[in-house]
């Protein structure tokens, strides 16, 4: 059977522009969250977000390392974060040069959960100002969500499978599964996958609260609103930016003396059929969704050391995400340890998935998990679980779970384990 491992990682998010400086933030405890700076939000109920901070601030990014100034002009954020990690995630697996017949079988599969929601926005308001013919020829393909794995795959010649997943919030979850089972199925060598965001603007923020998903009590204290598991929750802060990773066939990577970071041996996914927005109230979607990755895998749930939980920081879907976990794993719950790393970056939305397998990659490398901030008080459900509260943890890691829920009852589990010669 054909073995996928990662062999590179990239990644820009609200703590950097970078997996170094990213995985050193959030394990240091730090918050991306701040008030909202790319527009005026002072009518808006919610007025914070986790945005990525620009070139000059400390944990900043710059576009203009990876991404051609003209593109940058044509597209949506969504496109410019996710070209700079697939551009990350190449140079760190030592393939931005490949030969043509190497590179008719690297492909991309890169998704988004909303994508260009603020030049649609924003052209809205010119078409309904100034008339159809001051929108803007770029606008279609600016915006369009497969034009992440499109602009990569043009960059960097990748002839392979072209792919974008579209599964509200696990979307970078499903990008990874999805990459992986192709090259399994020997469709591919190498494939990028991951998810990016970016919808931090004026009617997506306005959306989301309306929908009653945003927190809205911390607008003065920003880095204090997103806190899953804790009593004092009311809703998730907006993130946006990407996360992307090199899969790649095992034998192929050892061949050439490639980083092996980590293997991908398990992949779960399921409906809820319930509701477009609440999980199904028995959490069983997202048990499933567990219970088919770590079949998958070979593995029974006492073998998991850590799980990056969902944990958006909503009262209902923190629950039950908690309730569906206590049923899968059992007595197991006693030796696991479990965090939401949104406490710190924010919910990505298509990107969670991706930057949340990235982490796990990475406390597998480090052994060292990374904690959920703000878990000042927790809910009744969580007495006897390891939720890492407030302070990174190290131990011994060496197979990690990550989950990914979305809207329409989407459900997305991935399996790592440390490298296995």
């Amino acid at each position: 059977m054909r073995r996928v491992v990662i062999t590179g990682l990239g990644m820009v998010t609200p703590l950097g522009g970078d997996v170094a400086t990213t995985w050193a933030n959030l394990i240091a405890g730090e918050s991306g969250a701040g008030p909202i700076t790319k527009f005026d939000a002072s009518d808006q109920k919610c007025r914070i977000a986790c945005e990525v901070k620009p070139a000059d601030h400390p944990w900043g990014f710059d576009p203009n390392k990876r991404v051609d100034y003209k593109i940058q002009r044509q597209v949506d954020p969504f496109i410019i974060y996710g070209i700079d990690a697939a551009g990350q995630a190449l140079e760190d697996a030592g393939l931005t040069e490949m030969t043509e017949e190497e590179r008719f079988h690297a492909g991309c599969s890169i998704g988004s959960g909303i994508g260009g929601l603020p030049g649609i926005e924003s052209e809205s308001l010119v078409l309904a100002a100034k008339g159809p013919t001051r929108v803007s020829p770029h606008f279609v393909h600016g915006r369009l969500i497969n034009l992440i794995s499109g602009q990569v795959s043009i960059k960097y010649g990748l002839m392979g499978p072209n792919h974008a997943v579209v599964t509200a919030c696990s979307t970078g979850a499903h990008s990874i599964g999805d990459a992986a089972r192709m090259i399994k199925d020997g469709d591919a060598e190498v494939m990028l996958a991951g998810g990016a965001e970016g919808t931090i603007c004026p009617i997506g923020i306005a959306g989301f609260a309306q929908a009653r998903a945003l927190a809205i009590d911390f607008n003065d204290e920003p880095t204090r609103a997103s806190r899953p598991y804790d009593k004092d929750r009311s809703g998730f802060v907006m993130g946006e930016g990407a996360g992307v990773v090199v899969l790649e066939e095992y034998e192929r990577a050892k061949a050439r003396g490639a980083k092996i970071y980590a293997e991908v041996i398990g992949y779960g996914l399921s409906g809820d059929a319930y509701h477009v927005t609440a999980p199904h109230p028995e959490g069983s979607g997202a048990f499933r969704s567990m219970q088919m990755a770590l079949r998958k895998a070979g593995l029974e749930p006492r073998d998991i050391d850590y799980i990056n939980a969902h944990g958006t920081s909503t009262p209902l879907g923190d629950e039950l995400e908690l309730g569906a976990v206590r049923r899968l794993f059992g007595d197991a719950m006693e030796t696991v340890s479990m965090s939401s790393t949104k406490s710190a970056t924010g919910h990505l939305l298509g990107g969670a998935g991706a930057i949340e397998t990235i982490f796990c990659v990475l406390a597998l490398q480090d052994q060292i998990v990374p904690p959920t901030l703000n878990l000042d008080n927790p809910s009744d459900n969580c007495q006897g679980v390891d939720l890492v509260p407030l302070v990174a943890k190290k131990r011994k890691v060496e197979a990690v779970l990550n989950n990914s829920f979305g809207f329409g009852g989407t459900n997305a589990s991935l399996v790592l384990r440390k490298p296995v010669d």
